[in-house]
């Protein structure tokens, strides 16, 4: 009997080495090793930088019996094929197998090679093993300088919080800055200071197709936005209008114009993680998973098959074959019209973008989102369609629009103007269209007007004075975040995820309607950085040192002396605050107020529950209140009492009570703690049985992140919860006995059923 080499090939993903094994046959063996296989020591002196920052590993304990798998399996293998993910961390995550390995006299003098590839499909993994290379050291000490850095701050910064602010803190190289930016935007929206402005416009109309037309000159002046600014003002240059046009405006100049829009790039990691949050509402780390395992494969009829090219990516590249059948598939989808002479070649944006990747894309153009729609999950086939028409549109002609701009007379010196297009030809837009962030409404944009003439009259139903206030800036958006983080270099497109889901973790930010806002411990931790660790916060300085690392993993740079120049002046800065600063001088600010119980002056300070107003003479005066001014001094506050009810359980009169963290009201019993009775306030009751239970009520409650979910009030017998508003209204298409009320930027308000398994949406109007 003739005993059949093997050669070991490991991956990271269980799912990844299923459908690899099935492309390379039978003399090939594929296992897992389920991510990473070691890591740091979590304690004090696992980077030694007096060792020349010595790196001590452990074994990750979940993994073990995964690395025995493979350890016995090299025993009876000819050859090893390292083939994790074409990126550091996958470079870093060989090196770690190879390291053990070794250490453990797995591997003899058998050959080991790495092999890197960015799709799994047949010819992309058969190719692969026919190209190995070496571990490439000098990504593998990107990471590894990537890892001592983080680590570095990360047990020497949070301790400093922990004694200057609270237990329990934490601040990361890179999550420092990014919550920077969330409370910078807060501040400016705080301090912003709206100004008044009007606007006046005509509504006009021509053979029954109604238009709106603005004022843009006025008695032979210029109108900007601020030239009307006050009620009076604007009222009189309306009654002006109104005198001279007497029902009608003439038309004086047409002016055409036509204007091309080009298609965007294929997607990047960054990208993708904007436009799912914009189309889509994915959170980055949604986004992350499902792409992963499109990447991953699914079994979409003929076993499992990579879907989608690696998900991690700076890259706009696309590949000469993907172009040819790109092209191919455009031709004959939309028509050989829709197709550009040459492909469309792109730029990347991103500096030291790993240019050797593809940008995302389907492994194959022909693969049609309708024909596997039904093998893929939701969330699967929604991120699929968008990548594959992404990718389409990335490389069809241009869209064509026609613009136009007419100017009306009224009188003489005075204008309005009308803009409106229309397109010629769609093009690209026919597959996809970008979305964009907190979109304003522009003149020109989706309009239509009626063929109109010089000299021609329309009818002027009624002149409009309205009024607005500027608006702040808008807080960030998971897709506006990630924008600005790319922007600003701080972080790589493939943490961006990480760094978002650690601030929310940490409760420094809550996400509420979509957008991020600090909480108070996240102000108090921003304030301390950039007051005291002004550098290790600062945007340049975080993208410089992203460009040193990306240097490291270039090999133009050393990996230790980058460590060196890092170390000596933060440690400096440590041992410095460490002496220097005190707890109080972080935790409090003093306000120009003095305490209405004892004259001292007041502060803002922070407390287990967040910030709120005290006396600078606690504990001899105990006055407080909260931030919003209601006072919470146990002289002085006055219980809500309920009306016309007793506690259910002891008889004692209900309380409207604050709660302490998260701040949101409930009805309590006055005899706690003796009873501990509670029930939600009347704003969180929704009147509606529990389905599951039918004995509970659905009522509102808040996350920790500040975000709503409709829990049963029977909890913990009974866990049923919905994520939106529930509607007492049986599913048409399953009967279950409640509908959910939901609403997206995109599809406006709609009735879904909260049944995964069902697919009823119904749109409200």
């Amino acid at each position: 009997m003739t005993i059949v080499s093997k050669h070991l090939v490991i991956v990271e993903s269980p799912a990844k080495a299923k459908t690899i094994e099935k492309y390379l046959g039978k003399d090939f063996q594929v296992l897992a090793s389920y991510g990473h296989v070691r890591d740091l020591l979590p304690k004090d002196g696992a980077v030694d930088p007096n060792k020349q920052f010595a790196m001590y590993y452990q074994l990750i304990e979940r993994n073990l019996k995964h690395l025995d798998t493979i350890s016995k399996a090299m025993q009876k293998a000819d050859a090893l094929y390292l083939a994790t993910d074409p990126d550091r961390e996958g470079e870093a995550i060989s090196w770690h197998l190879y390291e053990i390995l070794k250490e453990n006299n797995k591997l003899g003098d058998k050959p080991v090679h790495r092999i890197v590839f960015h799709e799994i499909t047949k010819n992309s993994i058969q190719e692969a093993i026919t190209k190995p290379r070496n571990l490439s050291m000098d990504l593998i000490n990107a990471q590894q300088a990537r890892r001592a850095l983080d680590y570095l701050v990360g047990f020497n910064l949070s301790p400093l919080l922990w004694k200057k602010i609270r237990y329990g803190l934490s601040a990361g190289r890179v999550q420092s800055p990014a919550l920077r930016l969330i409370v910078e935007r807060e501040l400016e929206i705080e301090s912003f200071k709206p100004q008044e402005f009007w606007t006046i416009e005509a509504d006009c109309h021509k053979e029954k197709q109604p238009f709106v037309a603005k004022l843009n000159l006025f008695d032979a002046k210029k109108l900007t936005q601020f030239s009307v600014n006050n009620t009076e003002q604007a009222h009189a240059i309306k009654a002006t209008l109104l005198d001279l046009a007497k029902g009608q405006l003439v038309v004086s100049k047409v002016e055409k114009k036509q204007r091309k829009r080009n298609p965007s790039a294929p997607f990047t990691t960054s990208t993708l993680q904007q436009e799912a949050a914009r189309q889509l509402s994915f959170t980055t780390k949604r986004t992350m998973q499902i792409a992963q395992q499109l990447y991953e494969g699914i079994d979409i009829g003929n076993g499992l098959v990579g879907l989608i090219t690696y998900m991690r990516t700076d890259s706009v590249n696309l590949a000469n074959e993907a172009l040819d059948e790109l092209r191919a598939t455009i031709t004959e989808r939309y028509g050989k019209q829709n197709l550009p002479k040459q492909p469309h070649l792109y730029k990347t944006k991103a500096k030291n973008a790993q240019e050797a990747h593809e940008a995302i894309r389907p492994t194959s153009a022909r693969c049609y989102p309708e024909q596997i729609v039904k093998q893929l999950t939701q969330d699967q086939a929604k991120l699929y369609t968008l990548i594959w028409q992404r990718t389409i549109a990335c490389q069809m002609i241009h869209a064509t629009l026609d613009t136009v701009a007419v100017d009306f007379a009224c009188g003489e010196g005075n204008n309005f103007r009308a803009n409106g297009s229309t397109v010629v030809n769609p093009g690209f837009l026919a597959v996809y269209q970008e979305g964009v962030d907190d979109k304003k409404d522009s003149d020109a944009d989706d309009k239509m007007l009626p063929p109109l003439e010089v000299g021609e009259i329309v009818q002027l139903k009624d002149i409009r004075a309205d009024q607005h206030f500027t608006e702040p800036p808008p807080r960030y958006s998971e897709a506006s975040l990630v924008k600005s983080l790319e922007e600003y270099g701080i972080g790589r497109p493939s943490t961006y995820a990480t760094i978002i889901s650690t601030l929310q973790q940490r409760e420094y930010v809550k996400l509420e309607k979509k957008r991020f806002t600090p909480t108070d411990v996240g102000r108090i931790v921003n304030k301390f950085l950039t007051e005291h660790f002004h550098n290790y916060v600062d945007y340049d300085f975080t993208a410089k040192l992203e460009d040193q690392l990306d240097a490291v993993s270039r090999g133009e740079a050393q990996w230790i002396p980058l460590l060196e120049r890092f170390w000596s002046t933060f440690k400096q800065l440590i041992d410095e605050k460490t002496k220097t600063v005190q707890r109080e001088d972080v935790t409090s600010e003093a306000l120009d107020e003095a305490c209405p119980k004892c004259s001292k002056p007041l502060q803002i300070r922070l407390g287990k529950w967040g910030r709120f107003i005290g006396c600078s003479g606690h504990p001899d005066c105990d006055y407080t209140r909260n931030l919003e001014g209601e006072n919470n001094s146990s002289t002085t506050n006055e219980p809500v009492v309920v009306e016309g009810r007793n506690c259910p359980l002891c008889e004692s009169a209900l309380h409207v009570k604050q709660a302490r963290k998260g701040g949101g009201k409930f009805v309590g019993c006055s005899n706690y703690p003796k009873c501990k009775y509670t029930e939600p306030a009347d704003e969180d009751k929704t009147g509606i049985h529990c389905p599951i239970c039918q004995k509970g009520m659905l009522v509102r409650r808040k996350t920790r992140f500040g975000t709503y979910f409709y829990a049963c009030s029977a909890y913990p017998e009974c866990k049923y919860a919905v994520t939106h508003p529930p509607l007492a209204e049986p599913c048409p298409k399953c009967g279950w006995p409640i509908l959910s009320l939901k609403e997206t930027k995109r599809w406006g308000k709609q009735k879904v059923c909260p049944q995964k398994e069902c697919d009823y949406v119904e749109s409200v109007s």
